[in-house]
């Protein structure tokens, strides 16, 4: 949209931006300060940067955060914005403001929903917020919102076939789909099992806390992923109370190795990991199974970004020479196969420098591997073996270049994180060449846009 095209307000939110000499980035962060969060999280900032080039672009009307604006700038809103604004962006609502403030959920606001009364509106916008939808819904296609819809419609309950399959529907989409998609499709099916376990049967409680349990660590998983930790936690501690529950072991475990392989990705120290890794073999047994080899795994990678390389070797090899049946069956299939093997082996030789060993074990995840996110990790552990081999550049370098090749949609917290991996392995001397420099600035997300 041309200058000339865009409202007047649009033109003067750019100009009050500029005339202070602040970035969007910087922009961003000023008006979250002024709605009282100090510390907000990157994806939250990345979204209102987003959110602010639309409002310069005019191509939305800044609706509740008018008088934010107005307020960061010390302008009166009548001057910040002198022409009539479009009828639904005139109820400002100090609630919702507050509600998104305190959420950490997305923060993008588009036109709101063509209600006509204020306390529908508000509520629509509350639960959505309590749920974790993004208020962008109301101005997309506002899928969430016609799934929710048509929950409150459905009269049947779903039957346990139908479940298990919907969880495999939401494995592919955290695979495959944006992080955020993958989200907000679980919140939906999140509130139906909650209404079914209401009124289940008692022959079909179980399995379907069983679903309930799987269906947790995978929004766990998801919130990993776009980077919102805290809420994370929450979600494997009631995936684990409801695994728990059921007495299937073979799913408290699951959502134990989840929880502790998820953990690695800076959202707990790396000690705390261990930790959390030690208590679910203490949980296992002793009897060999899947999972009980899965958390070796995970402690492999552990105890290589430790710089532990010997011990993290140690238990590679009792990772790979486990003999019991490597199919964990049960409620999710699917989730564990033999690529979980070569992704840790790949992730522990790059850390060590056996560039060899990791060429091999990162062709064979290459070779069957679904979805972008274990193909872009992978990836960055070969820059990751070559920084450790001496070639702070070109790993740097080839690490900006894999990074860069993905749509902003799936530079997930997770592949963000193995770049800072790559970018932390780099000594302090070096970090000061143009490739490290434009890692840096790529792995704090800072460059994207949508």
């Amino acid at each position: 949209m041309l200058k000339t095209q865009r409202p007047a307000w649009a033109i003067r939110l750019q100009e009050e931006r500029e005339l202070r000499g602040w970035g969007p980035f910087d922009m961003a962060r000023q008006l979250l300060r002024t709605v009282g969060v100090e510390n907000p999280s990157l994806s939250r900032v990345r979204n209102m940067y987003r959110q602010i080039l639309r409002w310069e672009n005019g191509e939305n009307y800044p609706g509740t955060w008018a008088p934010v604006y107005a307020e960061t700038f010390g302008i009166p809103l009548h001057e910040l914005f002198p022409e009539p604004p479009p009828r639904q962006s005139e109820r400002l609502n100090k609630k919702k403001l507050d509600t998104l403030a305190q959420a950490d959920v997305n923060v993008e606001i588009s036109t709101p929903l063509h209600a006509g009364d204020d306390e529908m509106e508000r509520r629509a916008l509350l639960q959505l917020t309590a749920l974790g939808l993004s208020a962008e819904a109301f101005g997309s296609t506002g899928e969430p919102v016609r799934q929710l819809l048509a929950l409150a419609l459905e009269s049947e309950p779903r039957d346990l076939d139908a479940w298990h399959l919907t969880l495999s529907d939401h494995l592919h989409a955290i695979l495959t789909r944006a992080s955020s998609q993958a989200r907000d499709g679980l919140i939906v099916d999140l509130v139906a099992i909650q209404r079914q376990l209401h009124t289940a049967e008692p022959d079909q409680a179980t399995e379907l806390r069983r679903v309930a349990a799987a269906l947790s660590m995978l929004y766990a998983n998801a919130l990993t992923r776009l980077g919102q930790h805290a809420g994370a936690i929450h979600w494997w501690r009631t995936a684990k109370v409801a695994a728990d529950a059921t007495d299937d072991l073979g799913l408290r475990l699951m959502t134990r190795c989840e929880e502790a392989a998820f953990g690695l990705y800076g959202q707990r120290d790396l000690p705390t990991v261990i930790r959390l890794i030690d208590e679910a073999e203490g949980a296992a047994g002793t009897k060999p199974s899947s999972w009980r080899a899965d958390l070796t795994g995970t402690r492999a990678r552990a105890l290589a970004l430790q710089g532990r390389h010997d011990e993290a070797q140690e238990a590679l090899s009792t990772f790979i020479d486990f003999t019991g049946d490597r199919n964990a069956r049960g409620i999710m299939p699917t989730l564990w196969n033999e690529n979980r093997v070569h992704f840790t082996a790949s992730w522990v030789h790059a850390c060590a420098g056996r560039e060899a060993e990791a060429d091999t074990e990162r062709e064979l995840v290459l070779a069957r591997t679904q979805g972008y996110q274990y193909a872009a990790n992978v990836r960055l552990h070969e820059a990751l073996c070559t920084v450790v081999k001496g070639g702070a550049g070109p790993g740097a370098a080839q690490a900006t270049e894999i990074l860069a090749e993905l749509p902003p949609a799936h530079q997930s917290h997770m592949i963000l994180e193995t770049g800072r991996t790559v970018l932390r392995a780099i000594p302090r001397e070096q970090r000061n060449r143009p490739a490290v420099r434009e890692l840096q600035t790529l792995t704090s997300g800072r460059h994207l846009i949508t």
